[in-house]
């Protein structure tokens, strides 16, 4: 009986003390409960556990691998051993040619494309650049129609008529005039381009203009060797194969400067041979001479024919001399 009444007294005193207060019993029960129903929540006085809501990781929907693009043939993948000993056993033949060749003095590629998958490719010193003379006009030729994809040199009549004249008949003074339209800088920009790669250093270096075809004017000469108008047989044979392919600055640019290049109008080292050995080909082809350095370069095209040659000579007889390199190329390239 004492028991009861304790615990009513008890009751009274809480309930008055809770009136009398700011005790708020919802703050610990997440305010599920009232004042009044203080007394009936169970002992264990535990808040509500929220449950952790788990937010699910972002799928990022996979892409699918695209193909890479086959990569752009590189004419020394065709390097041909087989090819390159006949054409040296040609050279050392002649005692004269043997002589040049081993004193370095004789460089030749050639280019066999009849089969345009798989071309045969030799040179004979091709990586040792040398002096020649108006033959490196075909890399102001492509340095100007890169300009003129980039929209740095305007497309004129005036500027068709001195790529012509530059490049069908060697004119010096139409020459002078393109270099000084699109600068050496810009000349070499476009042969170091890694597109072309048409003067490469690991490779013994290349095409190369770094003086006017005129008595004044600054040098800019290449870098490895200080000359002025420079080549490799290497370099030469690349330039018209890119060429041939399309793949010289881009498919457009080439075509137009295959049609200042082909019917050349000086008819002397290698065209003077052809016009006897095969009249009726197709050939573009840019040559030059000063003094004892003489080059020459064709690509050939016939029924029987698809090849590029190339050969420079530093001997007073060099245009002889190729002459009759070329007859002797023309049979090798025909097989």
């Amino acid at each position: 009986m004492l028991k009861k009444s304790f615990l009513f007294l008890l009751s009274v005193g809480a309930a008055l003390f809770m009136s009398t207060t700011e005790f708020d019993i919802s703050r610990y029960v997440n305010g599920e409960y009232s004042t009044a129903s203080a007394f009936f929540v169970p002992v264990n006085l535990e808040t509500r556990k929220t449950e952790k809501v788990t937010i699910p990781a972002e799928v990022i929907p996979e892409i699918p691998e695209t193909e890479a693009a086959p990569a752009a043939v590189s004419l020394r993948d065709f390097e041909n051993k087989s090819f390159e000993a006949e054409l040296k056993a040609a050279i050392l033949a002649n005692p004269t040619w043997a002589k040049l060749y081993r004193n370095k003095k004789l460089s030749v590629g050639l280019v066999d494309l009849r089969d345009e998958n798989n071309p045969r490719f030799a040179t004979l010193n091709g990586k040792h650049m040398m002096y020649a003379a108006s033959l490196p006009k075909i890399a102001v030729l492509a340095a100007a129609h890169d300009a003129i994809e980039r929209g740095e040199l305007k497309e004129t009549s005036e500027i068709k008529a001195d790529m012509r004249l530059m490049i069908a008949k060697s004119n010096n003074a139409a020459t002078t005039r393109m270099i000084d339209r699109i600068g050496f800088e810009h000349i070499e920009r476009t042969m170091r381009d890694p597109r072309h790669a048409l003067y490469d250093p690991n490779f013994g270096g290349g095409l190369w203009v770094g003086k006017r075809y005129a008595a004044g004017g600054r040098r800019y000469p290449d870098p490895m060797k200080g000359i002025s108008h420079a080549a490799t047989t290497d370099q030469i044979c690349r330039y018209f194969f890119l060429l041939a392919n399309g793949r010289l600055v881009s498919q457009q640019s080439s075509e137009k400067m295959m049609s200042y290049l082909v019917d050349p109008e000086l008819h002397h080292k290698f065209v003077n041979t052809l016009d006897r050995v095969a009249p009726r080909a197709k050939v573009y082809r840019k040559s030059g001479s000063w003094s004892v350095y003489h080059a020459d370069c064709a690509l050939v095209q016939d029924s029987e024919r698809n090849y590029i040659m190339t050969a420079l000579v530093e001997d007073p007889a060099g245009e002889q001399i190729i002459r009759e390199l070329g007859e002797v190329m023309d049979k090798l390239a025909k097989g």
